[in-house]
């Protein structure tokens, strides 16, 4: 079938900066006459050519509302930009790890290989007509653009006149597997729908011992819930957790996904996966059964994850150090050792104390995992997390939600490996975190969320709170006022980041406050919202003698938040007399 391209006059349309996530907008915006398709242009624009004329790409996403109409249009300018193929997720969908793995692992029947992908997500926003939209584009090695081409995206938005597309060809059918061929003024354009569970799946078992987790989960002793929240986790949990690893129907909840994400808020938190949590034991309402040995539950795109025993919260920054501390053993990926560990800035330390002990390279960088991808590449880094309930490795480029998940049921599958078959009690969830609290010490931590803050007094509350810095005796008078239980703040900063693999300087990357005794205050304006800004308040408390690790947290935590909450006169800038979300 030939198709012809059309150029379609158009207007720029600015404010469209992309940040490390991509574009997040509410639906009604992409909506927009041309908004989608100047994005998508100055997209292409901004890449060089061997990577648009005659390349693969690939288009798919988490499946949220619009996708399916968004994966139509970027096909037909894909053909009309001259681009090879396009590669599509059955009904669109492909999780965000997934389509790094398939850039860098999958080959076409031809040797093709994918140069970038398109992905049609909002992440761990909620999904819907009147919810939100995304889009991001990943590079040849399977992880985000770099600032160089963000940067170059946004600055094309604002020049944009026209854009080609080829009208005329036809819608294709991705909700079934194969390749449709068309004909065009530079010659064959091929789209492929195919099931990336397979490139997944595939992946998965190079990397974990699937014998040894399958062999766990067959344990009488050993229970196993897994809530994707309506997410494109669900086109992954039935083929990993039940067909190839052997676990009940029944431990899979929210596993068929929605466009709308079943009206849920698709965010592996205490407070958005409701269901999950009350089946753990961890809600106030009593739900009268026994609660599985481990839960874990996914984001909208799945890269995102929560790990949970019986009655028992793994924060996640407990989560990537916990790994680390037993990958070597427990993981086969990583038998000949970590080439080194990684961390966001807003992230506890509790990855830091196991660097040390383990001799292993450390590195603290800012939000966003291209900061871990330019670490992986250079060979410098293994294992990497961050507190918002984001943890991977360098087996792609992304942050990998199901990858997390099986680390777990490794190393409880490690560590149960001489019991299972016996009448021992199995080593839980619980266990494993205290065992490595009473090692490493403990990492007292928790995130206030400031959701859909007015943007400018956001801004002003920062303005603040660096201000502040400039005199650290007058902050600690303020502190002291308030709590005089407290350390003394030893220093403060904007924190700024040195890339030791392109040399790249990140500025203005988040406030922190330092504490003598090792605690730490930091705040953060975050990108993640569709509208309005988000403030992100972390609090943390190291504590290494093993008679006080048993704490509460919010005990523990107490005296810090009474600091974090005054000194930045919270309520007085936002209006807000408590979070939107705690973790």
């Amino acid at each position: 079938m030939a198709f012809k391209v059309t150029l379609v006059s158009t207007s720029p349309i600015d404010g469209q900066k992309p940040g490390t996530s991509g574009l997040r907008k509410k639906v009604k915006v992409f909506k927009q006459p041309n908004y989608l398709e100047n994005f998508v242009q100055a997209t292409f624009n901004a890449l060089t050519p061997e990577k648009v004329k005659g390349a693969t790409l690939v288009v798919s996403g988490d499946g949220r509302y619009y996708s399916k109409d968004a994966v139509q249009i970027i096909i037909k300018m894909a053909a009309a930009n001259g681009v090879r193929r396009v590669w599509v997720g059955k009904n669109t969908l492909m999780s965000t790890p997934a389509v790094s793995a398939v850039i860098r692992e999958r080959s076409g029947a031809d040797g093709s290989k994918a140069t970038g992908a398109f992905i049609l997500t909002a992440s761990h926003n909620p999904g819907g007509p009147t919810e939100d939209f995304g889009i991001k584009y990943n590079m040849e090695n399977g992880g985000p653009a770099p600032e160089s081409i963000t940067d170059k995206i946004y600055e094309n938005t604002k020049t944009i006149k026209e854009y080609p597309i080829a009208e005329d060809l036809p819608n294709v059918d991705i909700s079934a597997v194969g390749v449709t061929s068309f004909e065009g003024p530079e010659g064959k354009f091929d789209v492929e729908v195919f099931d990336s569970a397979d490139d997944y799946v595939k992946l998965m078992k190079s990397i974990f011992d699937f014998e040894s987790i399958r062999k766990l989960l067959s344990s009488p002793q050993f229970t196993f819930c897994y809530d994707a929240l309506h997410g494109v986790a669900g086109a992954y949990a039935h083929r990993i957790f039940v067909e190839e690893l052997g676990a009940q129907e029944s431990a899979l909840l929210n596993c068929v996904p929605k466009e709308d994400f079943g009206g849920g808020h698709p965010d592996p938190n205490l407070t958005y996966a409701k269901e999950l949590v009350a089946r753990m034991g961890l809600s106030k309402s009593d739900t009268g059964g026994e609660p599985p040995e481990f839960g874990a539950a996914a984001d909208g795109d799945a890269d995102r994850n929560m790990i949970l025993g019986k009655r028992f919260f793994v924060t996640p920054s407990d989560s990537v150090a916990i790994i680390a501390a037993n990958a070597i053993e427990a993981i086969p990926y990583f038998s000949s050792g970590l080439k080194g560990v990684a961390r966001s800035m807003p992230t506890s330390a509790a990855l830091d104390v196991v660097a040390k002990s383990l001799n292993l390279k450390f590195f603290e960088v800012p939000t966003g995992w291209k900061f871990f991808g330019n670490l992986m590449d250079a060979g410098m880094c293994s294992v990497c997390g961050e507190e918002s309930f984001g943890t991977g490795s360098d087996h792609i480029r992304e942050k990998d939600g199901i990858w997390a998940v099986l680390a777990w049921m490794s190393i409880l599958a490690h560590k149960n490996k001489d019991s299972i078959d016996g009448d021992t009690k199995l080593v839980t969830v619980e266990d494993i975190v205290r065992q490595h609290w009473a090692t490493y010490g403990r990492h007292y931590y928790t995130r206030y969320d400031y959701e859909n803050v007015d943007a400018g007094k956001a801004k002003e509350l920062m303005e603040h709170l660096v201000e502040l810095q400039s005199s650290i005796p007058e902050v600690n008078k303020i502190v002291k006022g308030i709590r005089s239980d407290v350390a003394n703040v030893s220093s403060a900063d904007e924190f700024e980041y040195k890339d030791p693999v392109d040399g790249s300087i990140s500025k203005h990357q988040g406030i922190r406050y330092l504490f003598e005794d090792g605690s730490r205050l930091v705040f953060r304006l975050s990108g993640t919202g569709s509208e309005g800004a988000t403030i992100r308040l972390y609090i943390e408390q190291y504590e290494k003698d093993a008679s006080k690790i048993e704490r509460e947290s919010q005990e523990a935590l107490s005296p810090l938040v009474d600091i974090a909450l005054k000194l930045s006169k919270m309520e007085e800038f936002t209006g807000r007399s408590a979070p939107t979300v705690i973790t």
